[in-house]
């Protein structure tokens, strides 16, 4: 299989420490993506209906299963996401992303494939490269992202250091 993958994906592929399961994802992998898009990592996960495949790219974190009767796909763009974290038990965690005033929860993560993605991700949202949003993502309503920011940091779901960070960006 991974002869006929783009050499990003194989690359990814190699460094998961699960594979089992994911074939599926990774053989419909190339058509998720957007164009000029890089894959930097993928484990397992579950999400929502079932186990797929989160993949961290050069632009955003999303989620796909590709399932026998049907095919889920959620993303994250770094640009609406405001804050990652990661609780892990002895051998699985769970990625926690908050995205637009919305709470996602990803379990059953490989616990050093996800503690690695979750340390990217706050690398990636903390110093956003230039071009990496996506070109039809529509303008941001910052106003409205500050109140949502504002509402997690009150929650506890954001840290001081997070909130001033996530504050920061928006305002440029």
């Amino acid at each position: 299989m991974a002869d006929e993958l783009r050499a990003d994906i194989a690359a990814a592929r190699s460094r998961m420490r699960v594979k089992i399961g994911s074939g599926r994802e990774i053989r419909n992998l190339e058509g998720n993506l957007w164009e000029g898009e890089t894959v930097r990592a993928m484990t397992r996960g579950l999400y929502g209906k079932g186990q797929g495949l989160i993949v961290l790219t050069d632009r955003r974190l999303f989620f796909t299963l590709e399932g026998i009767m049907s095919k889920t796909n959620e993303d994250f763009p770094f640009d609406r996401v405001s804050s990652v974290s990661w609780s892990s038990g002895l051998a699985l965690g769970t990625i926690t992303i908050f995205s637009a005033g919305n709470k996602a929860e990803i379990k059953n993560v490989n616990k050093a494939d996800g503690k690695e993605m979750v340390d990217a991700v706050r690398g990636m949202i903390a110093s956003p490269q230039p071009g990496t949003a996506h070109p039809t993502t529509p303008g941001v309503d910052v106003g409205g992202q500050l109140s949502n920011l504002a509402g997690l940091h009150a929650a506890g779901a954001l840290t001081d250091a997070e909130f001033a960070a996530a504050k920061a960006r928006l305002l440029g």
